[in-house]
């Protein structure tokens, strides 16, 4: 067999007996790395080590892993100012995060005859939040309702970067100043609370 040693030098090749005695001297394991290699190479190696830094290098990898996320906003071609300020709004965040939103216009009634009305609500929302997001589905029929989706400018990774970044700001500052409340320190920050649950409930209201 091909031996390698413990700091990845080459020990050449060696027979399987002197391969274990070396392991015994050494205190370590001697693990098969490449078996379809001819000869096969072998390591030495604390493999119990190796197993746990394999899985923390894993671990690390998955927390930082960007995962597409498509959210919903569902909205009524004839919405009020105020209900479509606050939709904006969520969208606007969800966007900020990093993620997709697919924008559902749902029409009833006589309404459904009139789909420009919801053709030009969604176009109205694409150029409100031009800066934040792009047109990755243009607007079309659905049965009763008319679907566009938003693709976000910045990456997913992007986004929970800088969301760790303001995290770690908002611990210093409230380190700094212990006295103050997290609604005085950060108002965002208590508003973003309400976040994903409160425009999932919003949009089901109106399902």
């Amino acid at each position: 067999m091909r031996l390698v040693g413990p700091s990845g030098e080459q020990v050449g090749i060696v027979p399987l007996a002197k391969a274990l005695e070396l392991a015994q001297e050494y205190d370590l394991d001697l693990v098969e790395v490449a078996a379809n290699a001819r000869p096969p190479v072998c390591k030495l190696m604390d493999y119990g080590k190796f197993k746990y830094e394999s899985a923390m290098k894993a671990r690390e990898a998955r927390k930082n892993q960007a995962h597409t996320v498509i959210k919903e906003m569902k909205l009524r071609p004839k919405i009020d100012p105020h209900d479509y300020d606050t939709k904006k709004g969520h969208v606007v965040r969800f966007l900020k995060q990093g993620d997709k939103v697919k924008i559902t216009i749902m029409f009833r009634g006589r309404e459904q005859s009139r789909p420009e009305l919801g053709y030009r609500l969604l176009q109205r929302l694409a150029e409100d939040v031009a800066d934040l997001g792009f047109v990755e589905s243009n607007p079309k029929q659905d049965g009763r309702n008319m679907i566009m989706v938003l693709g976000p400018h910045k990456k997913k990774t992007e986004a929970m970067a800088e969301a760790r970044q303001a995290q770690e700001a908002r611990k210093a500052e409230a380190k700094a100043n212990p006295g103050r409340s997290m609604n005085a320190a950060d108002p965002d920050a208590a508003n973003a609370a309400d976040s994903d649950d409160v425009a999932n409930a919003e949009a089901s209201a109106e399902a």
